[in-house]
């Protein structure tokens, strides 16, 4: 399988560079989020452009879930998404309900999609770019896999898929339990957590893609619009940059020949990063994730590191 994908990177335009450079774009999921542990939702926005605009970020993705809309805090919503894409931001649809793809028929899903996508045509800065909710694409469901794509490629829809995955939602899920309990958050060390793990997932992912291509493709990192990334962006672009990785636009990362396996790659179970998918079809044996996307150790980290508690 490897040669196949190979032979589709040249097809669509992959040469290998005289020098590898490490690109990375940023993504943010399930716009427009409610409260998180530490600012109001009208906060967080106005703090994540200023953050992305003072790290030199000129273009980010927010995938927008209009259903979150009507959420007991999604007033506003609406005007918080416009700021985004006002600051140069661009928006994609990540479904209206977000929903997992295995639990529904695939024709519910794909009117999922329309419903989102007609909320969002012709809104500035729209892109047609789907990306699936929890990454799950049919999991072990091959047809409806296949279903769905056939589906996307009908609409003009591309995959927005991801190639780097720390699971920033699971470390802003526990600061958000840890700040209701009333338990003491050392601030420092979360900021210290937080770009560790998503500058190393980063350069794992990258391993994994040069192991299992030959190349080091534009990224695209998956986060969410959260409280943690509105505080640390700078923080974590900064952290990129010292391990050599420049940032670069959502459009560029999306032109990059590694897209055109998005929809190709078949793999006995379609959930996760892109890179682990190219991984396991071209055979590259486990790990093919970073390890702290499994929740327990992470906590276990944010237990130790943030709170202050002693685990065993």
């Amino acid at each position: 399988m490897r040669w196949a994908i190979l032979l589709i990177l040249a097809l669509f335009g992959w040469s290998a560079p005289a020098v590898a450079q490490k690109r990375i774009a940023l993504s943010f999921d399930d716009v427009p989020r409610g409260r998180g542990a530490f600012l109001a939702p009208d906060q967080r926005t106005a703090r994540l452009i200023t953050g992305l605009k003072a790290a030199g970020v000129r273009q980010a993705v927010f995938f927008v879930t209009p259903g979150n809309l009507a959420e007991p805090d999604g007033a506003g919503g609406e005007r918080r998404i416009a700021r985004y894409a006002a600051a140069g931001h661009v928006l994609a649809n990540h479904s209206f309900a977000h929903r997992h793809l295995n639990a529904i028929p695939a024709a519910d899903y794909l009117a999922d999609i329309d419903r989102a996508e007609r909320w969002l045509r012709g809104r500035p800065g729209h892109r047609p770019w789907f990306r699936f909710p929890f990454l799950d694409e049919g999991q072990g469901d091959k047809a409806k896999r296949d279903a769905v794509r056939a589906g996307l490629k009908a609409r003009g829809l591309a995959n927005g898929y991801v190639t780097v995955d720390g699971s920033d939602w699971n470390l802003e899920t526990l600061t958000v339990e840890a700040a209701t309990a009333g338990r003491k958050i050392d601030r420092k060390a979360l900021r210290d957590l937080y770009v560790e793990t998503m500058v190393e997932a980063s350069e794992f992912y990258d391993r994994l893609a040069v192991k299992t291509t030959g190349r080091s493709p534009v990224h695209m990192l998956l986060l969410h619009e959260t409280d943690l990334a509105a505080l640390y962006i700078r923080d974590l672009v900064a952290g990129l940059r010292k391990r050599g990785w420049t940032i670069v636009s959502a459009d560029e990362a999306y032109a990059d020949p590694i897209a055109a396996l998005a929809m190709r790659v078949d793999v006995p179970s379609a959930q996760g990063t892109l890179t682990e998918a190219i991984a396991w079809a071209a055979g590259e044996p486990e790990p093919r994730w970073y390890e702290r996307n499994n929740t327990e150790l992470q906590g276990r980290l944010f237990r130790e590191r943030v709170l202050h508690e002693a685990t065993k």
